[in-house]
C-alpha cells in the first residue's frame, strides 16, 4: 500500500496593510494595530459612499528586475515580492524552484484593475491603437500572477491560476497542497494577491456591502461579528506559502513551519451573492474528512468574517453547526480589511504565525457580538496567550464557493 504523501509549509512571505513580513505582522496583531486609512482620492467619485481601505505601505517594485516587472501590474508585483521572500525563507535554491518538480498555484480576483483602467481610458479616449503597449494585456490577464511568477522564477512544473474572488488565495494554497499530495509536484509556490483600486470599493458599494459609517474614524472599521458592523472594508496584499512534500523537506533539513492537514472545497449551488450556511458547512466538513479529524480536534478557527450582515450570519451558523460553540474563533479583517483574492493566503500565514507563537489575535473592533448570530466563542479584547496544535482557516466567495484549510504543528 502506498503511503499518502504529506505536505508541509517551509517558507512564507507576504505584503499586507499591517506589515510586509511575518515578524511585522505578528507585532501588529499583538498590538492591535489597524491598517485601515482614509482615501481622500475617492472623494472625487460621485456617490461612492465608502472612503476607507487597507493599503500596503513601503512597496518598492524596483527590486524586481525590469525584464519581469514590465509585464506586471501592482497585483503581480505584490505577488512577486511576497514569493521572493517566501522562497528565500524556505532555503530552496534556484535549481530546485526551476525544476519540473516545482509548480505554481496562485490566485487573484482578476488581473491588475489599474492596468485595465489605463488600457480602456487610452483606447476609448483616442479611438486608436497608436502608441499602445502590447504588454499591458499581460498585466491584466486573469492569470497574471501565476504566469508572471512562473516566468520570473523559471518554474517548469504545473501552473494553476485560481480566479475565484475571495477564495482565490485559499484555493491557491489548497490546490497546491492537492498537487503535492497526489504526486504531481514536490514543491509548490502557493498563494494569492490583490491590488487596491477604487473599483474594489465601487463594486461592493453598489451592492451596499461596504462600511460607510466610520469614514472619519478608519481604525473603527470593519467590525466583524459586531452588532454595530455596517459592512466590509476593501484591502490589498499578497501571501505566498512554499509547500513541500514532507520527506523532500526532511531530506534537505528544511525548517518546517507546520503541516497542511486538510482542504475542503464546496459550492452552495444556490445563489451568486447570498451565502449559504449549508454550503459553508460542507466545505468545513470536507476539510475535516480530508484531514481525517473529528470536529473536536480543531483548537482555533480563523474566520472569514467580512463584517457584512449576511456573511457573518451565515458563517456563524455554519461554524456553530459543524464545530460547536466552544472552539475559539477570531477574524482578522478588522486589522487590514478584506484583501479579496489575497485573503485566503494572507490569513493562512497569520494562522500559522499564531499557532507557532502560541497566541490568538482577537477580532479587532468586536465589542458587542450581534445576538442575531449563532453563538461562537469569540476571542475579544487583548491578544490571548494560547497553545494550540491544530487550526482551521475558512474563506468564502461570490459564486457560493467555499474553502476550509486545516494546519497542524509537526
Amino acid at each position: 500500500m502506498t503511503r499518502e504523501r504529506r505536505v508541509v509549509v517551509t517558507g512564507m512571505g507576504l505584503r499586507s496593510p499591517i506589515g510586509n513580513s511575518p515578524g511585522e505582522v505578528m507585532e501588529s496583531l499583538h498590538q492591535g494595530k489597524s491598517g485601515i486609512r482614509y482615501m481622500p482620492e475617492w472623494e472625487a467619485i460621485d456617490h461612492l459612499h465608502a472612503k476607507v481601505a487597507g493599503v500596503c505601505a513601503g512597496i518598492d517594485e524596483n527590486v524586481i528586475p525590469r525584464m519581469y516587472r514590465r509585464s506586471m501590474g501592482r497585483v503581480a508585483v505584490l505577488a512577486a515580492l511576497a514569493t521572493t521572500d517566501a522562497i528565500k525563507d524556505s532555503g530552496l535554491g534556484e535549481a530546485a524552484v526551476s525544476s519540473d518538480a516545482c509548480g505554481v498555484s496562485y490566485g487573484s480576483t482578476e488581473g491588475s484593475t489599474q492596468a485595465i483602467e489605463d488600457f480602456m481610458r487610452e483606447i476609448i479616449g483616442k479611438q486608436s491603437l497608436r502608441g499602445m503597449k502590447s504588454s499591458t494585456y499581460l498585466q491584466f490577464m486573469s492569470h497574471t500572477c501565476a504566469a508572471n511568477l512562473a516566468i520570473m522564477f523559471r518554474v517548469k512544473g504545473t501552473v494553476v491560476a485560481s480566479c475565484t474572488a475571495c477564495v482565490s488565495g485559499s484555493q491557491g494554497v489548497g490546490f497546491g497542497y492537492e498537487a503535492i499530495k497526489a504526486g504531481r509536484a514536490d514543491m509548490m509556490l502557493a498563494g494569492g494577491s490583490e491590488e487596491m483600486h477604487f473599483m474594489d470599493g465601487v463594486i461592493f458599494d453598489l451592492m451596499r456591502a461596504t462600511s460607510t459609517k466610520y469614514n472619519d474614524h478608519p481604525e473603527s472599521t470593519p467590525r466583524p461579528f459586531d452588532a454595530d458592523r455596517d459592512g466590509l472594508v476593501v484591502g490589498e496584499g499578497a501571501g505566498t506559502l512554499v509547500l513541500e512534500e514532507y520527506e523532500h523537506a526532511r531530506r534537505r533539513q528544511a525548517r518546517i513551519y507546520c503541516e497542511v492537514l486538510g482542504f475542503g472545497n464546496a459550492c452552495d449551488g444556490e445563489h451568486l451573492t447570498n451565502p449559504s450556511p449549508e454550503g459553508m458547512a460542507r466545505a468545513i466538513t470536507r476539510a475535516l474528512a480530508d484531514a481525517k479529524l473529528p470536529a473536536e480536534k480543531i483548537e482555533y478557527v480563523n474566520a472569514h468574517a467580512t463584517a457584512t450582515q449576511a456573511g457573518d450570519l451565515a458563517e456563524s451558523r455554519a461554524t456553530n453547526k459543524v464545530l460547536g460553540p466552544g472552539v475559539p474563533v477570531s477574524g482578522l479583517k478588522g486589522y487590514m480589511g478584506h484583501t479579496l483574492g489575497g485573503c485566503g493566503a494572507i490569513e493562512s500565514i497569520m494562522t500559522i504565525i499564531m499557532m507557532r507563537e502560541n497566541f490568538i489575535a482577537p477580532t479587532r473592533n468586536l465589542f458587542k457580538p450581534d445576538p442575531e448570530l449563532a453563538p461562537l466563542n469569540h476571542v475579544m479584547g487583548d491578544s490571548r496567550d494560547c497553545r494550540f496544535s491544530i487550526a482551521m482557516n475558512n474563506n468564502f466567495a461570490f459564486g457560493g464557493i467555499n474553502t476550509s484549510l486545516i494546519f497542524g504543528k509537526i
